[in-house]
């Protein structure tokens, strides 16, 4: 309890001034307009209040990653920077590396109790508080990142999701960065066929680690920091994060010798900003919107620094002796039909999930049908000219 008050206090510094700057700013803009007036007969009849009224506000953000990987904190730093910018400074967020105001995997936890007014996060981290956390994020043999913004923005998805973080955490989300298709993770022998799997110790969060599970997988949730150590330690067998550029930053290459692809489990893994729903009710219009702004401006800069990225940190990987390996088809099958057959359990004894998973489907459906005749017909076509 008392640490949660001093995060509360380091993390709401300024909000007793925001108020006082809220009400100061429109007193001083009405007694600089009166002076101006008095003194001078040619007082534009068009000065500005809106800018001067807003508060100056002041939050820290947890995360759940280091500072040392830049794309994916950097989505954090890019979101910050942006209302920063939009704001002319007047509403500051600093993001903090996972375990300065909190663990990386209690992001949420922090958030929805009030001691830090914001965060960035995977929502798949708290599946086990709801299986509806998976949607968040990337849900196993589900969407590719194009299709899961298509549906959080246009298919009602982040509306869905809105109401049910609202209800169960009060929280208000909005999306925050895209990891776009991860890779299939590390291992230190290689996996060539189901049996394989069996007993295996593995780092997998979210849903994804849940089907691993059923594969006989030992599933263990690491934040992105402890990996390397326990992969180096033989705590682990094997570990994903997200992809090449990343995995390079964290030096699993070192300690894990071949690269399994596709990453299933995550085709298109959202991120996303956690706002306390109380913090959020007390900023002002303009605040609000320009956080939304800023969330869908790093959500597109992070995917796309990703895309740019990953080819080349793939190329210095396979150079310094990464073997790459495919997952076999026996292990995919396996997987994706797992992966259903939870999607299903999950639907049948929880009534949010059921709800959610419906219109999840109902939409999958429909932009697979337009994703295969538009765009795969096209890809198939040009990537079987690529040099092998």
């Amino acid at each position: 309890m008392e640490r949660r008050k001093i995060l509360r206090a380091i993390a709401h510094s300024s909000i007793g001034a925001s108020v006082v700057g809220l009400v100061g700013g429109c007193n001083t803009t009405n007694s600089t307009t009166n002076a101006t007036s008095a003194n001078s007969q040619t007082t534009s009849p068009t000065t500005t209040t809106t800018t001067t009224a807003l508060p100056t506000i002041e939050w820290q953000m947890a995360t759940s990653w280091p500072t040392s990987l830049d794309t994916i904190f950097g989505g954090a730093q890019t979101l910050a920077d942006r209302v920063a910018a939009m704001t002319g400074g007047k509403f500051k967020i600093t993001p903090r590396a996972a375990g300065e105001l909190a663990p990386g995997l209690e992001v949420l936890n922090v958030v929805s109790q009030g001691a830090v007014p914001c965060g960035h996060t995977a929502s798949y981290y708290y599946v086990g508080k709801s299986p509806v956390m998976g949607f968040g994020s990337s849900l196993p043999f589900g969407y590719n990142a194009q299709q899961q913004n298509a549906w959080l923005y246009e298919g009602d998805g982040l509306k869905q999701l809105q109401d049910f973080y609202a209800s169960k955490f009060n929280l208000i989300q909005f999306p925050a960065g895209n990891t776009g298709a991860q890779m299939g993770g590390w291992f230190r022998k290689e996996i060539t066929k189901l049996s394989d799997l069996q007993g295996l110790k593995m780092r997998i969060p979210g849903l994804g680690g849940q089907v691993m599970g059923k594969l006989g997988v030992t599933v263990q949730t690491l934040p992105g920091g402890e990996i390397f150590q326990a992969l180096q330690t033989g705590a682990i067998d094997a570990a994903e994060w997200v992809g090449p550029y990343d995995d390079e930053k964290l030096g699993l290459n070192k300690v894990a010798q071949f690269y399994y692809y596709p990453g299933w489990w995550e085709p298109g893994t959202s991120l996303e900003v956690q706002v306390n729903l109380d913090e959020w009710k007390k900023l002002p219009t303009e605040y609000q919107e320009i956080l939304r702004t800023a969330s869908f401006e790093s959500n597109m800069t992070m995917l796309s620094r990703y895309d740019t990225r990953n080819n080349q940190a793939l190329q210095r990987l396979v150079q310094s002796g990464t073997q790459l390996r495919q997952y076999s088809e026996e292990i995919l099958n396996a997987a994706e039909q797992a992966s259903y057959e939870l999607y299903d359990e999950f639907a049948a004894k929880d009534a949010d999930f059921k709800t959610i998973y419906e219109s999840w489907k109902q939409f999958r459906d429909r932009v697979y049908a337009w994703n295969n005749l538009n765009e795969s017909s096209f890809e198939k076509f040009v990537y079987s000219k690529l040099a092998t």
